[in-house]
């Protein structure tokens, strides 16, 4: 059986699980690949004393692994943007094939290393950079290949699900927050996660497979959890939804949408059961329908999972001297569309309002009007006497579907008003149809 080297760049969370797993399943491995995959160097800035490295060469500078001429494939553990970048280039350039983890690198990044691994004729691999072990790219760019992709919507980021499952209990932000961090679930800087930015990575991504067209990070709108309250989980539960915090792209003829935020989702749906610190992704394709991807979106030996899924995939391809046998964003270079990402005022949705009023007669006669005004229909309305306080009454308010500008022009009119105290609260709802 031919042998194909490999080495490991970082040895952290995903890197120690990547190595342990294909040390434990070497046989089961290389009968699937049809070749042994051999780790032959691993370089991370920090010894790690408790992986048996035996005769696998050392170093601690990662650039020596791109420039090895005993590594094959090179797996990219490091994260990060511009260091891991010029080592996945320097890979390239040397004729290695890689496998990444890292969706922020592929998210910012790929449509240039993408066009340097097609002129240098090479593999670069990216799985386990998307949901942790769940294959939904190779579901994405291989199962569902025959299928015109109309929306993609996900849990994509564990932590924030995290922190809006627990508040369901009526537990505040900050408390669950910091639970979160010392669980480890949550980085000591938290914003990549809780601010949506981590799922926009993710969502370009997705967007970008599904679709056929460029890597649009720079475009995305994100929006984060940090305003949710556990009022608004509560009253969307007695609406008959559930808050969650969702990727959500979508193709129509003049561009594609590409957002991430707080998302109100029937009760009922799939996708809103999915608690804790798991992912799910809802695929709607032409000739399938929807399909759902669930699991663990990251963990060591989860992430792993995925990342000796690619290096079975690139093995294969070098031994046995083939090309790359899927296209990199699942269309030929040739097939892709230069479809725009649209303006947030451009999507539809419907709308929760929570708006803060005086408890005066006429207030919600005037906020009906302002609706209205701007061609808004109110599907439910909540207002609960027992909730005055100092003159103040919550009135909560669930909208058909409208366009984004028309409920942005709403809430300034509204917030303009005598009558409603601070801002409106805004989260939009999402039914999958």
């Amino acid at each position: 059986m031919k042998e194909v080297r490999v080495g490991i760049c970082g040895l952290g969370t995903v890197g120690g699980g990547t190595f342990r797993v294909l040390a434990r399943n070497a046989s089961l491995i290389a009968g699937r690949a049809g070749c042994h995959i051999r780790v032959t160097r691993v370089a991370t800035r920090t010894p790690k004393p408790e992986f048996e490295l035996g005769d696998i060469a050392f170093s601690k500078d990662v650039f020596d692994v791109a420039k090895d001429s005993n590594v094959d494939i090179l797996v990219e553990l490091i994260g990060g943007y511009d260091t891991a970048k010029e080592l996945v280039m320097t890979a390239i350039r040397n004729g290695k094939h890689v496998v990444t983890a890292n969706k922020a690198l592929i998210a910012v990044h790929g449509n240039e290393i993408f066009e340097e691994a097609e002129k240098h004729g090479v593999i670069v691999a990216y799985e386990a950079g998307v949901a942790g072990g769940i294959p939904v790219i190779k579901a994405i760019r291989e199962g569902m290949a025959a299928n015109r992709i109309d929306w993609i919507a996900g849990i994509i980021n564990g932590t924030g699900n995290y922190i809006l499952t627990e508040m369901r209990a009526g537990r505040e932000f900050d408390e669950v927050l910091r639970e979160a961090q010392a669980l480890g679930y949550a980085e000591a800087d938290p914003t990549f996660d809780v601010e949506g930015i981590d799922a926009a990575h993710k969502l370009t991504i997705l967007a970008s497979a599904g679709f056929g067209v460029p890597l649009q990070f720079d475009s995305a709108y994100t929006e984060g959890i940090s305003g949710v309250t556990p009022y608004d989980i509560s009253h969307a539960e007695l609406l008959g939804y559930r808050i969650k915090h969702l990727g959500i792209a979508r193709r129509r003829d003049d561009g594609i949408e590409l957002r991430v935020h707080p998302t109100l989702v029937p009760r009922s749906h799939l996708i809103a059961q999915v608690d804790g610190v798991l992912n799910a992704i809802l695929v709607d394709g032409d000739a399938v329908g929807q399909t759902m991807y669930y699991g663990p979106g990251a963990g060591d030996e989860a992430t792993a999972s995925a990342v000796i899924a690619d290096l079975v995939d690139v093995a294969r391809s070098v031994s046995c001297a083939s090309e790359q046998r899927v296209p990199y964003l699942g269309f030929r270079p040739e097939a892709m569309e230069n479809l725009s990402v649209l303006p947030m005022e451009d999507i539809q949705s419907a709308y929760y309002l929570r708006i803060q009023a005086l408890d005066r007669p006429g207030v919600l006669a005037k906020v009906a009007s302002i609706l209205s005004e701007h061609g808004i229909n109110i599907e439910s309305i909540m207002q609960k006497e027992s909730e005055v306080q100092d003159g103040r009454i919550p009135v909560i308010i669930l909208t058909h579907t409208v366009q984004e500008r028309q409920i942005n022009r709403a809430i300034e009119d509204l917030e303009a008003l005598a009558d409603i105290e601070g801002r409106v609260v805004r989260i939009r709802a999402e039914n999958f149809s």
